[in-house]
């Protein structure tokens, strides 16, 4: 198992790369599950783009061997996005990004760490599952609109 060399605020500069790397876990994670609506509703956003840019500030980063591989943001107990590179998952970097979040979260005096996924991604509820974290609701997807039940999921800290 190979760690992140680095995690880090993200700067200005990352900012490619972080949409590189949401748009890889895209491809590689929801597309195939959505609608040709969905699909295109998605593609046809600037969301994405404009949340990064809103948002940049508050990432972390995860850098292995000098390149941006992960990527991490939270909003009080709720982690918002954790995200890595299709090619450099299953190498510890999700759960270094996690332990990341989950110390920064407990270090605003927070008892519990909230996040969500999607039913259909098994890969991500099993990885949270394996750190402790439970499923606690189930409800339609309405921020995308994508025909998905979100999964709550939380852990004590």
């Amino acid at each position: 198992m190979t760690t992140p060399s680095l995690i880090r605020p993200a700067e200005p500069a990352d900012a490619a790369a972080i949409l590189r790397i949401l748009g890889e876990t895209y491809e590689a994670t929801w597309k195939p599950e959505l609608s040709p609506k969905a699909i295109a509703r998605f593609e046809s956003s600037a969301r994405t783009a404009a949340y990064v840019r809103e948002r940049l500030a508050h990432f972390a980063v995860a850098c292995l061997d000098g390149e941006l591989v992960g990527l991490l943001d939270w909003r009080d107990d709720f982690i918002d996005a954790l995200h890595v590179s299709p090619r450099h998952q299953r190498l510890g970097i999700g759960a270094a990004l996690l332990h990341h979040a989950e110390t920064a979260i407990a270090g605003a005096s927070h008892a519990r760490v909230r996040l969500e996924t999607d039913t259909f991604n098994q890969q991500a509820r099993a990885f949270y599952g394996k750190h402790g974290y439970a499923e606690v609701d189930f409800y339609p997807d309405e921020e995308w609109q994508s025909g998905f039940t979100t999964v709550l999921m939380s852990k004590a800290l």
